[in-house]
């Protein structure tokens, strides 16, 4: 059986510390055979449109959140000698989105796409444009694809998985839950669709955009079982840095 780890928005820098060490360790103990992230590994805030003309973007800084980022995927990499791959997302695109309004003159230039800022041909990480294929039946996207937001849990990912006719693992909402769409006639299933959002791993404190510091999210990451055909989704909730996978729990 292969089993697939599928990891959640971090948003570097503010990610949770406490959390993703966790998930290192378990990485590095649980030894599956692929990782996924779902994208918005970092968050790139120099660049985004809602910081144009703001302070924050004449920080300076961006290349401390570049080293962020890579430092992560290094530390991924220790831990799993095994495939590992990232989703393009909204706040990935930030710095080509960057380039293309405000200085169209670099596009092109060497190094300064998402793979070559945070090293992906040196660390061996698969980046994926379009919908990634993870598992019979499957595919791994962001979430942001559906152009829309859904108060429920997993409603994003269930959209898409409608609209694409293959069950969606995806992002970008940082809510954490599992939505499905069966039907059988005769007792023989016709559809078996799944939508799964896989949470986040930020620190809550850290998104200054929450009303109130309050929002329907959840720090998790899944496990896909895949035996053949049969793909088996396992949605891990995150709680103070603590989780617990097949009755074993890391912190």
């Amino acid at each position: 059986m292969k089993r697939i780890v599928v990891l959640s928005d971090t948003q570097i820098p503010y990610h949770d510390r406490k959390a993703l060490d966790a998930v290192y360790r378990f990485i590095g103990k649980y030894q599956p055979d692929e990782i996924a992230s779902v994208g918005d590994d970092v968050d790139f805030p120099q660049v985004s449109r809602w910081h144009r003309g703001s302070e924050m973007e004449y920080r300076g800084n961006l290349q401390n959140h570049i080293n962020q980022g890579v430092t992560h995927f290094e530390a991924l990499r220790a831990v799993h000698s095994g495939p590992i791959h990232v989703s393009r997302s909204n706040h990935m695109d930030r710095p080509l989105n960057y380039i293309r309004k405000y200085a169209p003159a670099l596009m092109g230039v060497k190094g300064l796409t998402v793979p070559e800022l945070l090293e992906f041909e040196r660390l061996g990480v698969s980046y994926h444009e379009q919908p990634y294929l993870i598992a019979p039946g499957w595919l791994l996207a962001h979430g942001d694809e559906s152009r829309g937001t859904s108060p429920t849990p997993g409603g994003v990912a269930m959209r898409l998985a409608r609209k694409w006719g293959m069950s969606v693992i995806c992002g970008h909402t940082h809510k954490f839950g599992m939505q499905h769409d069966h039907s059988t006639v005769n007792g023989r299933y016709t559809r078996r669709l799944y939508g799964v959002e896989v949470g986040n791993l930020m620190d809550f404190k850290s998104a200054s955009y929450l009303g109130a510091g309050s929002a329907n999210w959840q720090q998790g990451i899944a496990v896909l079982y895949v035996d053949g055909k049969a793909v088996t989704p396992s949605l891990i909730p995150i709680t103070n840095g603590r989780f617990t996978v097949e009755g074993e729990t890391y912190s």
